[in-house]
């Protein structure tokens, strides 16, 4: 039985802790108009975002799949995303409506999840969740970068690649309640 407190677990609560780094990040960002700052909470989130895959990798490569883990992982991701996304919009990068799609999907697969957990049923993310987690990701960085980088509107293409992510959220939030409203019924 793996240590709940193993290298993987780890890496997620790296992931955790990175949340309040890159909020302060980009509150300084707003506060003081520098780049700098923009630029640090991009490779603070592009470390943070890393540590998702190799968490993962590192859990089912040296079998420290625990309980704790489970838990954690999609927790830091929700975290890690929301947060960003929040500070974005406050940061007028990002308008409000699209956080909020995001937010309330990931708050109703949870309570999902929840309730399959309660009649022992595990629902383990599915490819379109997967590939939403990455187009977030993707979209994002970009976003927190902000500032033209070498005459590419940089933030253009985030929010282009956060459209994409959005359109994958519906769609994997809607597929995720589809199969478990399905099988529920099945069920009862």
């Amino acid at each position: 039985m793996p240590m709940p407190l193993n290298l993987a677990n780890m890496l997620t609560l790296a992931r955790i802790l990175a949340v309040p780094v890159i909020v302060v990040l980009l509150y300084l960002e707003q506060r003081y108009q520098t780049e700098l700052f923009a630029y640090v909470s991009f490779a603070v989130f592009a470390l943070a975002s890393f540590t998702d895959m190799a968490d993962g990798y590192i859990a089912r490569r040296q079998n420290l799949i625990t309980n704790l883990g489970k838990f954690l992982d999609p927790l830091a991701d929700k975290l890690l995303i929301g947060s960003v996304l929040i500070m974005l919009v406050e940061l007028g990068w990002v308008e409000g409506w699209i956080v909020v799609v995001i937010i309330c999907r990931e708050l109703a697969v949870t309570g999902m999840r929840g309730v399959a957990a309660d009649k022992g049923v595990v629902i383990a993310a599915d490819r379109y969740g997967k590939l939403k987690t990455i187009a977030q990701s993707l979209a994002l960085g970009p976003l927190l970068v902000h500032y033209p980088l070498f005459g590419i509107d940089v933030a253009a293409v985030g929010m282009y690649i956060l459209y994409v992510a959005l359109a994958l959220t519906v769609f994997s939030g809607g597929n995720y309640l589809y199969n478990f409203y399905k099988n529920w019924l099945q069920a009862e």
